[in-house]
């Protein structure tokens, strides 16, 4: 995997391996997956909970007592609750989308998946969601998990990701494409 220069992933990619090298010894990968992906969706879904991981102006202790509340009524295993509050006590609450990202990563790798990110104009159907993913398995040599995001503004076609790959064969790309073969022509 390439290492990316940037502080604030590093710290995403040690907090996450922590959290799985736990996880794994208390053979909870799976429950400590899922209470992070709640989390991620509330953080996507909550602006005040977005509000509060990604503003700096909250203090420490704001943070903390914050994260601790939504603990004690989210309910998460005590793995998952003392990972939260020990990421608000350190100020890195702001890092918690990357860190979720990244432990999902590592479990997918534990599991032998790669993970494709797949934005299409409309959503996939059964029947297309089936044919992409052996076609991607078939193309990495792995079960592929897919997450899947619509964006209209591609027009048509499919973007895919899988690690630093990325395949567009979106309408808008092809437009844009051609647009720029026109002016070169003209």
């Amino acid at each position: 995997m390439a290492q990316s220069s940037s502080p604030v992933s590093g710290v995403a990619d040690r907090y996450a391996q922590s959290l799985f090298e736990l996880a794994l010894e208390e053979n909870a990968l799976a429950t400590v997956e899922s209470e992070l992906e709640s989390f991620d969706a509330l953080i996507k879904e909550s602006a005040d909970f977005r509000r509060l991981v990604e503003s700096p102006a909250f203090s420490s202790d704001e943070q903390l007592r914050a994260i601790g509340a939504i603990v004690a009524e989210a309910g998460p295993s005590e793995l998952t609750g003392n990972f939260l509050k020990v990421v608000a006590g350190n100020r890195r609450l702001f890092v918690l989308p990357g860190m979720i990202r990244r432990f999902r990563q590592l479990c997918a790798t534990h599991r032998g998946e790669i993970e494709a990110e797949v934005t299409s104009a409309h959503p996939l159907d059964d029947g297309q969601r089936g044919a992409l993913a052996e076609a991607l398995g078939s193309y990495a040599g792995k079960t592929v998990t897919m997450r899947e995001t619509v964006d209209p503004t591609i027009l048509g076609g499919l973007i895919v990701k899988i690690g630093s790959r990325q395949i567009d064969t979106s309408l808008r790309s092809k437009l844009n494409s051609l647009k720029l073969a026109l002016k070169e022509v003209g």
